[in-house]
This record gives structure tokens, sequence and C-alpha cells, in this order.
């Protein structure tokens, strides 16, 4: 049994997934794969999970800089997946890197010569754990902020809040993501 909440944010309502413990979910209005793996979600505001959810929102929100590691968070997907979620929340605030970047970063750590961008673009793009597990940090080789399950909008309105410099940084002009 899978349980949510709601979140009022500065980019609208989240929707918030749990197991009981652990996060498995949080998910923008109207996002793509919405609810994901976790299916039929139980309104259950008061878990102690969504509690800690909430405060470290707040604080992020509020502009301080929490890490993902603070939570107990379980995204469900393979182990590819989960290797891109982990180096996801590696990216620091404040920041962005692209797509071939993350994909020469896990290509290292498996022992390979290359990885698809393509592939890693995948497992960014089907994250069910927006904001916590910064996915919304990537963009393209050329700056496309493009890729963002969310919606282009919300991408842009979290990192103005984290102080990314948005200068070199382009909407796309036609693609998945828009």
């Amino acid at each position: 049994m899978y349980y949510s909440t709601k979140y009022l944010s500065p980019v609208g309502t989240l929707t918030l997934g749990s197991d009981g413990e652990n996060l498995v979910g949080l998910w923008l209005e109207g996002q793509k794969y919405f609810g994901g793996a976790a299916g039929e979600l139980e309104k259950q505001d008061g878990l102690p999970v969504f509690c800690a959810v909430k405060g470290w929102l707040e604080r992020y929100f509020a502009g301080e800089k929490p890490s993902p590691f603070e939570l107990p968070l379980r995204p469900m997907g393979g182990e590819f997946r989960q290797q891109v979620w982990e180096l996801l929340c590696q990216i620091p605030y404040g920041e962005v890197t692209t797509y071939g970047a993350l994909a020469k970063e896990l290509a290292a750590q498996m022992g390979r010569a290359s990885m698809s961008s393509q592939a890693v673009g995948g497992a960014v793009g089907h994250n069910p754990i927006s904001i916590i597990i910064p996915c919304h940090r990537v963009v393209g080789a050329s700056g496309s902020l493009t890729g963002y399950a969310g919606g282009i909008p919300a991408k842009i309105k979290l990192l103005k809040h984290e102080g990314v410099d948005l200068a070199r940084l382009f909407v796309p002009k036609k693609g998945t993501a828009l």
C-alpha cells in the first residue's frame, strides 16, 4: 500500500508518495509519469516521513540548501535508473550539469568506455522524486532547458530559485519536454 499527501509550493501543488516509511515519489501537478510505479495512492497526511519531507521543502523554498541524503528516499526503478538518480543527488545546489556529463560519469563508474546520453536522459526523465532528487539541474549540452517532466516553466522557476545563471540557457523551440 502506498500513501499520499499534498504540499502547496511556489511551483504549484506537489503530491508526496510514501510506502509508509520512505518517500517513493514527489510529483508536480500535471507531471509526466505522475505516480509512477506506486500506482494507487491512499490519502494519509500524518505520516512522519511526510512531516520530514514537508520540513525539507519548507527549508528548500526558504533558500536553505538541504541535502537529499537527509530523507529516507526509496525511488522505484531498476538498477540503471537508481544509479542515475544517485548521480543526480550529487549535483550541487545552484549548479547544472548535462546529460552527457552524467553519461560520462556513469560510464566511468561502470568501467565502460561510454554510455548513451539518451539512456541517461530517459532515467532522468523518469525520476519519481522531483526537486529533492534534483533532475531540474540537468540541461542539454547546448544549454537547452529540455527534459523536465514537470514542465519547462517549473524547471526555470526552480533554477532561478537556486540562483543559477540562466543567461546561457534557453527554451527549445520544439521537443518532448515542452
